[in-house]
Order: structure tokens, then C-alpha cells, then sequence
């Protein structure tokens, strides 16, 4: 028998609020018939259905309070709807037309709503899991007692994520609730073909947190189950997993069909229909009758027909380049160049990392930092040594071995006001957490329009015979992902400066910090605070017979090479990029008049390395003004190897750049 979990509640509002549960149950399977007809009369193009699941994300919904936050899939349209998401935008996103909560940019629920407490998804499964981690991060932080709530398909219970984020909830013992939709089905794929288990809630016991399986068709089992897990993480005892047990009526997406489903299926869940099972119980409450419901029905399908037929009549989604590019990124301050003291103190680059955290962490208790063994060791180089007694563990939170469920999180955090920094380890492990930059932090203002502040602190590049998976330089990768920033500071000053830069850009910003300068690179270091503009390259010499354009260690090997051509008689222009993304263009194309020639340094492989892209704009906007074909100098195209001759006299491109700059004298 199910018990009532408004029994406790006066009874002449039992009716009211038994009817007012109905309206929110019908309400997205009323949707889904309109949006089927859509679909067969070619007015709609795709959709995800939900049918016959709307208990669980109706009744996860309810059983939360108005400021926790939710993370739907795209089965879950009953989230949008109970939380009072208007329907003419609604419908209007859904169907692609102006008004909608993306600007075409994005389709179904790939968007977020904050002023409702929602965050949609992307399309990577799984990938939404540590983004609640992140949400429930800054509810202990702020002592809010707000909870988060991300859904999961029973398939992607497989991915890296899944595992990641329940790792990181139940090791800080965060206020989350993992709602696992377990409908049968992967696509076509039955779910006990992938998984060796019948209970994938059984799952929580590998770390530690409560795991229950719940009938998802029972609107009242989900508000039951979803009430005592928020109740538990309210009070501090950390993350559930509730596995909701639920029956997909249609296909993945509605041109997939569902011939591989065997049709006893649809027989048997068809009788455990949900909202069949609760309109049956509301009748047995006194007062509710038929004509109730069927009052409420005909009110929401006249509500609907409205809405759709507003969206109907929208005009399709239109744009221009210029409207597109400037959603790319959330707007930022335009900084000046600061004006440094000529007689401030020499120290090491690693220090002007250190002081730039210690600054920002002073100035904005938002800013925190996560990384592996970052808080009592210090991290792997030192840099935050000192930093768990200054500020607390609260503040400096040494995470478990993973990068996607932290940068996952980060952006959460980030959604909430918070300034997250991570640190990578080293920039060679990125590729773990990379669908969680590129997919996930890159996309999200260009998309729905929510600033993202997280900066990802990535120790970098070679020179110190570490081998091949400690000495890439991988920052090309993420200069082909549009909404991210890269800068790469190559000087203890603006190795401070462009850091305190990016934890106060509201845009995501990789940072990527030279290994072998850390302790090898000294220089001026001004004291307090001040903030080298994100997007301005340096002229560290001027010169007029080659324009040299580097980054990072490149810096130096160009300074080394200006010392020995001086003497030749023979002054090199070397340009400091500072920032890959966006790069100072002005600066090199002036810089090109002047010389009329062009060689680009770095130390990554030459293949796709970001070299290649200066001298391409180089050669579109200023061909005419060039003497020579651009050179481009970079390491060579094999895994850097552990051997030190090997890596420097072979592999690096300081080993060939004298005879470059030579040839290119020469033409």
C-alpha cells in the first residue's frame, strides 16, 4: 500500500495539493502527445523522450526546496515544468525559433536557468555529475544547506565521470544527490548486456555513501526517496546515489523507433504507467473527482496549444558573425599595462605564481584552490607551500587523483560565484579532465550566457629530462576551442600579473606555467597588486631585421639569441605573445613593417603548433610587407624522449634556431 506523504497535512488542503502534484505530473507527458504530433506532421525535427519516466523528475523536483539546484537530462522536461519555466520560450527553444533560452545555438535542454536553480546538460553523458559536486561544494562553503541534484542515464554509470564525482562527494561529503534513470536501454543496447549487476545503486557502497533503488514509476517512492537523501546532506551526512527503476516508452530519440524493444516490455510497464498509478490514488482522496482532473487536463492543453502555437509563429533563429563572436566570451575589464617599479626586488618565476595566489586569496575569500597534494605538501613544486596554515583547509583542498571530475566541479563552483583555481599536477595530465574544458567551461557563456570564472593553473613544457609524459606543451590543443583564454607567462612579473589577470577574468583561462622556469628564470617582481592585460603581447627587444614572435621558454631562447646577433650587428625584434588566446595581432603585424620578416619560436612540436597560426595571419593580412617566407621553428615532430641529448640537441627547437634565423638573413 502507498502511504501518504501529505497525510500529515491539514485536510482541507490535501486536495489542493494532491491536485496541484497531478497538474505537475500531466503536465510534461501532455507536452510530449503535443510534441509527437509535431514531430509527424514535420513541424518539429528531433525529441529526446521522457514518456512514461515523468514521476522521477517530477518527483525529484518537488521534493526539493526552490533554491537547491538541479541538473536534468534530456529525459527531463518534467524539471523545466514544475520549477515554472514559462512555455512560450520553452517551446520556442525546443523548436530552434527567436526567443528561445540559447539563441539557436543549442537545442533541447542544453542550457541553464539559474534564476530557476537549473543547469542543463551537454551531450557528453556523465559529464554534468561533477558540476553538481561543484554546486554542493559551495553549499558547505557557505553553510547554505542547499543541495544539488544531477540525473544520469543507467549507461553512462560506465563513464569516467560518474566514477569521479562520487568519488569527490563522498570524500568531502557534499550535499549531492546522483538520480540514475535506469530505463532498460542504452540507445538500443538492453542494460544488462553492459552491466553485470541488477542494482546499480549497490554502487554507492564502493564509496561510502548510502545507494538505494527506488520504483521511478511511483510518484510518491521518488518524493519519499528524494526527501530523505536531501534531508541527510542538509545535515552534513554527505551524497546518495538513488537508482530510479523506469521503463523508456519510446525511443532514444524519436527517429530511432524502438523495434529492438521486445514488445511484453511496453505491455508490462505499461500497466505501471505513472501517471495512471497516481491519478488513481488522488481519486481515493476525498473531494477529488474526475471532472477535477479532467478540468486540469483540459486547462493545460489549451495552455500548451497557446504556447505552441506562439513559437509556431516565431521567426526562425538569425544572426551575424559579429553577434556570434561577441557571446563567445563574458565581457572583462580592459586593463592597461601596469607601470613597474624599476627597482623592485629580483626573485624567481615560481615566486611570482606564489604571490599572485597569496594576493588573490587575501583580496576575495571566493577564491580557492583544488589540486593534488597542493595543501600541506605544497605541491608537487612547491608553489602553495605555506598556503594550509594561511588559509585554511576550507580554502586549499587537496583532491583525489582525478581532473575531470575537479574541472567538472570547478565550473559548479564557478556558477555559484566562486573563483576557483585548479591545479593540474602537470600539463600533461589535461587530457583527463579535456571534454570538461573544451565541452563544458569553452561553451558555456557562448551558449546560455553564464559567465565562468575558473583558471586552471597547468606546470608545462620540457628542458628537464622528465620524459614523455612530463615535458609537453600542449597548448595549442585548446586554442582551437573557442571560448577559452590561454596565456603563458614567460617572467616572474608577468607571471604574477597574468595570473592575479585571470582569476578576475570571468571567462575560463588555462595558465599555462613553464617547469623549467619555475626555479631557472629570475627577474624583477613588484610587490602588491597589479594585472597584466589578458591579450597584450610584449616587445622584450626592438630590433629591425627579423621579428621574432615566441611564448613561454621560447622568451628566453630568444633573449640568448638577440645577445649573440647584438654583436653580429644585427638587432632581432622579439615579441612576447603573453596570451595564445587572443593574441596580440596588432602588435606583430606593426612589428612586421618594421622588419619584413617573420620567425616563430616555440617549444611544442611544429605539426598544429600554434606557430602555425601567427604565420598564416601574418601571411593573409600582411604578405606584401614580407622580404622573405615566415619560418617557423618548433620542436620536432616525436615524443619528447627522457635522454638529455636526445631532448635538447635533437628534439628542441633552441637546437635549430641560430641556423634559421641565419637562412632567413640570408634569402
Amino acid at each position: 500500500m502507498i502511504r501518504d506523504p501529505y497525510k500529515h497535512l491539514p485536510k482541507d488542503i490535501r486536495k489542493t495539493s494532491a491536485l496541484m502534484m497531478y497538474r505537475q505530473l500531466v503536465t510534461p507527458r501532455l507536452i510530449e502527445e503535443k510534441m509527437l504530433r509535431l514531430i509527424r506532421q514535420g513541424r518539429l525535427a528531433k525529441w529526446f523522450s521522457g514518456y512514461g519516466q515523468e514521476a522521477i523528475a517530477v518527483g525529484c523536483t518537488i521534493a526539493l526546496e526552490d533554491e537547491d539546484i538541479i541538473l536534468p537530462m534530456h529525459r527531463n522536461l518534467g524539471v523545466f515544468t514544475t520549477r515554472g519555466i514559462a512555455l512560450k520560450p520553452l517551446f520556442s527553444q525546443l523548436m530552434g525559433k527567436e526567443g528561445g533560452f540559447t539563441k539557436g545555438r543549442d537545442r533541447t535542454f542544453h542550457f541553464g536557468k539559474m534564476d530557476h536553480r537549473i543547469v542543463g546538460m551537454i551531450s557528453h553523458l556523465a559529464a554534468m555529475l561533477p558540476v553538481a559536486c561543484g554546486f554542493g561544494l559551495a553549499s558547505q562553503l557557505e553553510k547554505s544547506h542547499k543541495v544539488a541534484l544531477a540525473f544520469v542515464g543507467e549507461g553512462a554509470t560506465r563513464e569516467g565521470d560518474f566514477h569521479e564525482a562520487l568519488s569527490l562527494a563522498a570524500a568531502w561529503k557534499l550535499p549531492v544527490i546522483f538520480v540514475i534513470e535506469n530505463n532498460g536501454y542504452g540507445l538500443s543496447t538492453p542494460t544488462k548486456d553492459v552491466i553485470p549487476v541488477e542494482n546499480l545503486a549497490d554502487a554507492a557502497a564502493g564509496y561510502g555513501m548510502p545507494g538505494l533503488a527506488v520504483d521511478g514509476n511511483d510518484l510518491l517512492a521518488v518524493i519519499r526517496a528524494v526527501q530523505k537523501a536531501a534531508k541527510e546532506a542538509r545535515e552534513g551526512n554527505g551524497p546518495t546515489l538513488l537508482e530510479m527503476k523506469t521503463f523508456r516508452m519510446r525511443g532514444h530519440e524519436e527517429a530511432s523507433g524502438v523495434k529492438y524493444v521486445p514488445a511484453h516490455l511496453f505491455e508490462e510497464w505499461a500497466g505501471k504507467d505513472p501517471i495512471q498509478r497516481f491519478k488513481t490514488w488522488i481519486l481515493g482522496i476525498k473531494g477529488v473527482s474526475e471532472n477535477d482532473i479532467e478540468s486540469i487536463d483540459q486547462e493545460l492543453i489549451a495552455e500548451i496549444e497557446t504556447a505552441v502555437q506562439f513559437a509556431l509563429s516565431q521567426p526562425e533563429v538569425t544572426s551575424t558573425l559579429d553577434k556570434e563572436l561577441a557571446d563567445v566570451y563574458a565581457p572583462a575589464l580592459v586593463r592597461e599595462e601596469p607601470v613597474l617599479m624599476p627597482n623592485a626586488p629580483e626573485k624567481r618565476f615560481i615566486d611570482g605564481v606564489t604571490d599572485a595566489l597569496r594576493l588573490a586569496m587575501q583580496k576575495d575569500e571566493k577564491v580557492l584552490l583544488m589540486g593534488q597534494d597542493i595543501a600541506a605538501y605544497g605541491g608537487v613544486f612547491k608553489v602553495t607551500d605555506g598556503f594550509l596554515e594561511a588559509f585554511g583547509a576550507e580554502r586549499i583542498r587537496n583532491t583525489p587523483i582525478m581532473e575531470s571530475g575537479v574541472v567538472g566541479a570547478a565550473l559548479g563552483l564557478a556558477l555559484e560565484g566562486f573563483k576557483p583555481v585548479v591545479e593540474l599536477q602537470y600539463a600533461d595530465f589535461i587530457t583527463c579532465g579535456f571534454n570538461q574544458i573544451v565541452n563544458n567551461l569553452a561553451t558555456t557563456h557562448y551558449r546560455w550566457g553564464a559567465p565562468v570564472n575558473v583558471t586552471i593553473r597547468a606546470p608545462f613544457g620540457g628542458y628537464i629530462g622528465a620524459g614523455p609524459f612530463h615535458s609537453q606543451s600542449p597548448e595549442a590543443w585548446f586554442c582551437h576551442a573557442p571560448g577559452l583564454k590561454v596565456v603563458v607567462p614567460a617572467s616572474p612579473a608577468e607571471a604574477k600579473g597574468l595570473l592575479m589577470a585571470a582569476i578576475e577574468e570571468p571567462n575560463p583561462v588555462l595558465v599555462f606555467e613553464h617547469k623549467f622556469l619555475y626555479r631557472n628564470q629570475k627577474g624583477m617582481l613588484p610587490e602588491g597588486e597589479y594585472y597584466t592585460p589578458i591579450g597584450k603581447a610584449r616587445i622584450v627587444y626592438s630590433g629591425d631585421a627579423i621579428t621574432l614572435v615566441t611564448w613561454g621558454l621560447g622568451v628566453r631562447w630568444g633573449m640568448e639569441e638577440w645577445e649573440y646577433w647584438q654583436k653580429q650587428g644585427v638587432k632581432l625584434e622579439i615579441i612576447d605573445l603573453r596570451t595564445l588566446v587572443p593574441w596580440d595581432r596588432e602588435t606583430v603585424l606593426h612589428s612586421i613593417q618594421k622588419t619584413n620578416r617573420l620567425l616563430v619560436l616555440h617549444e611544442a612540436q611544429g605539426a598544429g603548433g600554434f606557430g602555425a597560426e601567427v604565420t598564416a595571419a601574418v601571411i593573409e593580412v600582411a604578405f606584401a610587407h614580407l622580404d622573405a617566407p615566415p619560418k617557423r621553428v618548433a620542436g620536432a615532430n616525436f615524443p619528447i624522449a627522457f635522454s638529455t641529448q636526445i631532448e635538447q640537441e635533437v628534439y628542441a627547437a633552441k637546437a635549430r634556431l641560430r641556423n634559421a634565423i641565419n637562412e632567413l638573413l640570408q634569402y
